[in-house]
């Protein structure tokens, strides 16, 4: 099972979800989305694991502070040693920072690079801001593999779309410069037609044509 929770700290609101169990942790660290799940747990507590999905333009350096704050609250609220405690610090790192290998328990984790996990303090539980995320509280069974399959299926259709319109782009580039070159190349073509020629022929004037110009 999969909590899902929704903060409108943010417009469009923010997708958060969260594992029930160390289990339901496992197979959301095995199928996250690699370039837009942020984790975030309680450091050096256990607790829950919390994943933000990121919307279309965020990045490491842009969380909006409010959502950065649901999402510690939220996460206080889910350890049951940090839930207790004031002045607890949590952690969050990109999905792609996590490291798992066969000799961590099941739910463990550990980081690639600690220079991409940042720590943020939560001085106290603030009971307004859990519960109003409690309220969008939703339970489901989903699929995280097949999500994450089709997931990645659109990102592959998205990249197709992106390279035939680069593609097309770039032969659009290419003909309207061909076009430019033939233009410049053949700018005086007409100039020298056979009829042209003639016309500016001294050959083909009548022997009196000198008289124009007397």
């Amino acid at each position: 099972m999969v909590y899902y929770f929704t903060s409108n700290v943010v417009d469009p609101p923010a997708f958060i979800y969260v594992g029930k169990d160390k289990f339901e942790n496992e197979d959301l660290i095995k199928y996250g989305w690699e370039e837009d799940v942020w984790w975030f747990h309680v450091d050096k507590l256990s607790s829950a694991h919390i994943y933000l999905r990121l919307r279309d333009g965020e990045t490491w350096e842009n969380i909006p502070q409010d959502l950065l704050t649901d999402l510690a609250q939220l996460t206080k609220a889910n350890s049951i040693e940090g839930n207790k405690k004031d002045n607890i610090t949590i952690i969050y790192t990109p999905w792609s920072n996590l490291k798992k290998d066969g000799s961590m328990a099941v739910g463990q984790v550990s980081f690639k690079d600690h220079k991409k996990v940042k720590r943020v303090l939560v001085a106290q539980r603030e009971n307004a801001i859990v519960n109003r995320l409690n309220k969008t509280k939703v339970e489901k069974y989903p699929d995280l593999r097949q999500e994450r399959e089709d997931h990645l299926r659109e990102l592959r259709k998205k990249d197709q779309a992106a390279q035939l319109a680069r593609k097309k782009e770039e032969a659009r580039i290419a003909k309207e410069r061909a076009e430019k070159k033939w233009q410049k190349e053949h700018a005086y073509d007409d100039l020298f037609t056979e009829e042209n020629m003639e016309s500016t022929s001294n050959q083909n004037r009548d022997e009196n044509w000198e008289d124009d110009f007397m």
